[in-house]
């Protein structure tokens, strides 16, 4: 029997010109998946991919983003949620080729989900090797979490903030400028960096100002008065 299928609307799965009925029925499982995707109509993509993701035939790891993507309870939700967190984690570890595009993926639903410091520590632990050591965005991603808690610290401590706030923001530099090594023309790092130079100056002339002045210092009755710690970084 010849099996003459020549219409696929997608080529990327498997062979161009498939040579058994079941190949076939593959191809077309396929096509419906990205039509669905395409159109939007999210239940008939998770149908289709249930299928998928058990034929031997289908390199379902390579294929990790969809998977993500039909995490999603809706098409235009932007969020994150456990279930993706957990799914990148895992894909970290059953598929090293693309763990550094995974890194980049886990980190971001990191930040979506409003957990700044599990992010950098995610960074922290694969940035001092390669290929990772080499990635700008990685670094990037690192500096703009270092200067968040910078100003978590900040707002958050009283006595301390200032120690706080500088050695963090020493680490956020440290970040960006390996960012602009790597990529010299990344706007972001060359933006951030020029307002941490800002930043650091105001607060140099904050801190020469509070030494020269003892009555800035000292209550009316004489007594310590507690400084409020500043926000030096206002939300972008």
């Amino acid at each position: 029997m010849t099996l003459d299928h020549q219409l696929f609307l997608f080529t990327s799965l498997g062979d161009k010109k498939p040579s058994t009925t079941r190949k076939v029925h593959i191809r077309r499982l396929y096509d419906i998946l990205q039509l669905s995707l395409q159109r939007k109509d999210l239940p008939r993509a998770k149908r289709a991919w249930a299928i998928l993701s058990r034929c031997k035939e289908v390199e379902w790891k390579s294929m990790w983003s969809t998977s993500l993507y039909l995490l999603s309870d809706h098409v235009d939700k932007i969020e994150s949620s456990p279930p993706k967190i957990d799914f990148l984690r895992t894909m970290m570890l059953q598929y090293p080729d693309e763990r550094e595009s995974i890194l980049k993926e886990l980190v971001l639903h990191l930040i979506l989900s409003n957990r700044y410091r599990e992010a950098l520590d995610e960074l922290e632990l694969y940035l001092p090797s390669f290929p990772y050591h080499d990635n700008p965005v990685l670094h990037v991603y690192a500096g703009l979490l270092s200067l968040q808690l910078a100003q978590s610290s900040g707002e958050a401590q009283a006595d301390d903030s200032h120690a706080l706030y500088s050695g963090t923001l020493d680490h956020a530099q440290t970040y960006l400028e390996r960012a602009r090594l790597l990529d010299p023309n990344n706007v972001v790092a060359n933006a951030f960096l020029e307002k941490i130079r800002l930043i650091s100056q105001s607060s140099h002339q904050h801190s020469n100002g509070d030494h020269g002045s003892d009555e800035e210092s000292m209550g009316m009755d004489g007594s310590p008065r507690q400084k409020r710690a500043r926000k030096y970084i206002s939300a972008s």
